[in-house]
């Protein structure tokens, strides 16, 4: 690589490290358990919410399922290092599990890595580099698919195209609302708190304010 003139500063932008820090292991751990908690207390508002849908039109109730989605995506966003997502949704199964002690202990960790996995896809195929809307709604968008595959295969083995085909898409746009766009919001939130100023999130919402 050629070295800057004397007197002249390089414009070359640093390469961002992909390599994990303190900080990143403890705010992704601390934003997966506090989806973990978010995961119970919808566990407990699922039903009542989803109940009509699923009565009006079977396979719509997915349309909500998004919201066990946001984590990975969230985390990825935020810490933006590779394995973010799978390690955020993981996190966040496992607090749900030891929280509310669910009898799917097993099929609620394995949807977190199956939908943490599906996130994670997303960036790695972006090779780690886009982290604005449009990446994020697509990544949403894949946790919906990693759950949907699982789900027809655990939960409803054998359904009907028309079902199967209404809980996909359901699914799908459900993951890029609420775990694509809804993590963007939370994530540029946090950063004009200056929550995230040790992070590029925080960083870059910075500049853009003060330009």
């Amino acid at each position: 690589m050629a070295a800057s003139a004397p007197g002249t500063t390089s414009t070359t932008p640093a390469r961002p490290s992909l390599r994990w820090r303190v900080v990143d292991i403890v705010i992704a751990s601390v934003l997966g358990v506090a989806g973990g908690l978010i995961f119970v207390l919808w566990n407990l508002a699922y039903n009542p919410v989803t109940a009509p849908l699923e009565a009006f039109l079977p396979g719509l109730q997915a349309l909500f399922h998004g919201i066990w989605l946001f984590p990975g995506v969230l985390v990825a966003l935020i810490v933006r290092k590779p394995g973010a997502a799978l390690y955020g949704e993981i996190v966040a199964a496992s607090a749900s599990v030891l929280i509310s002690g669910t009898e799917w202990g097993p099929l609620t960790l394995l949807s977190g890595l199956v939908q943490g996995l599906g996130a994670e896809l997303v960036f790695a195929i972006l090779l780690y580099k886009a982290w604005g809307l449009v990446p994020a709604i697509v990544a949403g968008a894949g946790a919906g698919v990693g759950m949907v595959v699982l789900d027809l295969i655990v939960w409803y083995p054998g359904a009907a195209v028309e079902f199967a085909t209404i809980y996909a898409v359901s699914g799908i746009i459900s993951g890029a609302v609420f775990a694509g766009l809804g993590s963007w919001l939370i994530m540029r939130g946090l950063a004009r708190t200056g929550a995230l100023s040790r992070f590029a999130a925080g960083r870059e919402l910075g500049s853009r304010d003060a330009s």
